[in-house]
């Protein structure tokens, strides 16, 4: 049983360790792609002819609190009228479809050409509604904004020029966060969502490794979407899933770190388990359905097919930290009551590296978007520890969510409630939308608190506090999922 432990224990180690490599070397390529000058073909604007007929896609579900800011800011996009054709594509069920319809037709007497478009059913969900509008579509490019996304005036003007480059498939922008200094939960959100955006989005593209379209904020030439097979709701990420495949196309994608598009962060914790839920789950399934294609196409470079396995696994490894955490009480027995093994753990120890390349890498990532120095660096030490802490947390339900992709569990789309939350004195208690179910997995996590609790009375009674760091990040970050999730209900 000991031997069991240990080797599933390593096995997981090394898998982590791989990932942190893959991470290190993304890190080197986005500081490579930096001494770079971009001399990227763009259409001249300043000559008509060259200005194409663009398409923005507002899929929505449901978005009372935040419709009528969508709608007021994208009235707002600087782009010949002509040329611009907005579709609202609204799933809606409740009181928030008079409310839009209301809207738009305030916005169509402007002249601005914005159709507001039903389905009578909501198959294929946010997939399906994109399918749908798209076969109407007059648009060569079509842009795409979730509901929760304000997009500045110019933004047209700063992504649609680099279509000039006939193989560019999407052009896909940075996310930025209107609320991210809200609450610890919004401030660790948006730490994880810059490491993406700025890391690993610029590493990769730079490389010609495969990215993903993130679902919003980003631009697709419509021949493109057609030539990938079209928008699919067989998994949860439909965005992920038709970015691998138009890339399989071989379409190039554009990424600009210099463009950004803010938005709104989950708020609640009931919202960012559901968000969460999505990606993770929605990575696993592509992953299931994707990466086994990529791996027999010998078009693809094998660095390509390396990146591409942990950026589609990249949601699994939570499950591989949640493998760790429990394990790693009975190992901290093992060692002590084993000194036979006490060589090996010397050697294993050499995986804690995996910690430091993770670190390094997400400070140039705070450090690019925040600026260096001492003070800023104190700030990011905490950021770190405490991100890390609350992802471990979160490690059950995201291990949950990664289990039901591998084994084919399908689940509805399950969308994220906005809040339009704009300032720190906004408030979120009311919100119609919030799930008030405690998850199952709260419980889980409630009994992993005392788990880790145990860990941490045992460093004491054995005298061993070579692991009792974790101990005190993974006792912290469960004990802060369990009380936001119980108190979010209250």
């Amino acid at each position: 049983m000991d031997i069991a432990i240990i080797s599933i224990y390593t096995l997981a180690l090394l898998i982590i360790f791989f990932y942190s490599l893959a991470q290190l070397n993304l890190l080197f390529n986005y500081l490579k792609s930096r001494k770079q000058p971009d001399n990227s073909p763009t259409f001249d604007f300043s000559k008509e002819e060259e200005i194409p007929l663009v398409t923005i896609q507002l899929p929505v579900y449901n978005e009372l609190y935040v419709m009528g800011r969508l709608l007021d800011n994208i009235a707002l996009l600087e782009y010949p009228k002509d040329k611009l054709e907005i579709q609202v594509l609204d799933d809606s069920t409740d009181e928030s479809v008079s409310t839009t319809a209301a809207h738009i037709e305030r916005l169509q007497k402007t002249g601005l050409d914005i159709k507001h478009i039903r389905r009578t059913d909501r198959s294929g969900f946010k997939a399906g509604a994109l399918k749908e509008g798209l076969k109407i579509a007059k648009g060569e490019f079509v842009a795409i904004f979730d509901a929760d996304f304000l997009p500045g005036k110019k933004w047209l003007l700063q992504t649609i020029p680099y279509f000039k480059d006939e193989n560019i498939g999407v052009v896909q922008t940075r996310w930025g966060h209107i609320n991210r200094n809200y609450s610890m939960l919004t401030k660790i959100q948006a730490f994880a969502l810059d490491f993406h955006f700025t890391m690993e989005q610029v590493g990769r593209n730079y490389r010609d490794h495969f990215i993903n379209f993130n679902g919003t904020a980003g631009v697709w030439r419509k021949t493109c979407i057609e030539d990938a097979g079209n928008w699919e709701g067989d998994t949860l990420t439909e965005d992920l899933d038709l970015s691998y495949r138009a890339q399989l196309k071989k379409w190039k994608f554009k990424y600009l770190e210099g463009v950004e598009t803010p938005a709104e962060l989950p708020v609640v914790i009931s919202a960012a388990r559901s968000q969460q839920f999505r990606w993770n789950k929605g990575a696993a399934e592509n992953f299931q359905k994707l990466f086994w294609k990529l791996l027999k196409d010998k078009t693809v470079p094998l660095k390509t097919k390396f990146h591409s396995f942990f950026h589609l696994l990249n949601s699994s490894m939570f499950l591989l930290v949640l493998l760790v955490a429990i394990l790693s009480v009975p190992v901290m027995y093992i060692k002590n009551s084993n000194p036979m093994f006490s060589w090996y753990f010397n050697v294993i120890a050499f995986f804690a590296s995996s910690t430091l390349i993770f670190f390094i890498c997400y400070w140039y990532t705070f450090k690019r978007i925040h600026g260096g120095g001492f003070w800023n660096f104190l700030e990011y030490v905490k950021l770190f520890f405490t991100f890390f802490s609350v992802a471990m947390g979160f490690s059950v339900h995201n291990s949950m969510a990664v289990l039901e992709g591998h084994l084919g569990k399908k689940s509805e789309f399950v969308r994220t409630p906005k809040f339009n939350i704009n300032s720190l004195k906004d408030s979120w208690k009311g919100n119609k939308y919030i799930n008030k179910n405690i998850s199952g997995n709260t419980f889980i996590e409630a009994l992993l608190v005392g788990y880790f609790g145990f860990a941490l009375y045992s460093a004491f009674t054995l005298q061993d506090f070579g692991l009792f760091v974790f101990h005190v990040m993974l006792f912290l970050g469960f004990s802060f999922v369990f009380i936001k999730s119980i108190t979010s209900k209250l």
